[in-house]
């Protein structure tokens, strides 16, 4: 069964250098608004250093939904997710607002 294709409303920036994805969303001062980041290839993140709490979807190498964390505190990490090839941060709350689920398919259309 296919999963419900997600589009993201929100401007998005690829972390896909080295340096780009360790940096990540670190040392920003005020939250994300309206803005993201997606990783990759990435299966774990880290909040060290970070001000605020974001929305975390790890994605397979398909763009579907393999887990979701719900407004990942500073400070925190996850574990990595075996199946996950790319991770895709937005802000807090994201995730209810746009009903995104284990199983969701993110519309990548906002690659340029």
């Amino acid at each position: 069964m296919e999963g419900t294709v997600i589009s993201i409303p929100y401007k998005i920036k690829i972390a896909d250098s080295f340096f780009t994805r360790l940096r990540g969303l670190m040392f920003r001062k005020v939250p994300i608004n309206d803005e993201g980041l997606w990783i990759l290839p990435c299966n774990a993140v880290h909040m060290f250093f970070m001000k605020f709490p974001i929305d975390i979807v790890l994605l397979n190498k398909h763009n579907e939904v393999v887990k979701v964390y719900h407004s990942l505190r500073p400070w925190k990490m996850t574990k990595p997710v075996k199946n996950a090839y790319s991770t895709l941060e937005l802000p807090a709350g994201s995730i209810k607002q746009l009903g995104i689920n284990v199983g969701s398919i993110i519309d990548c259309s906002f690659i340029n």
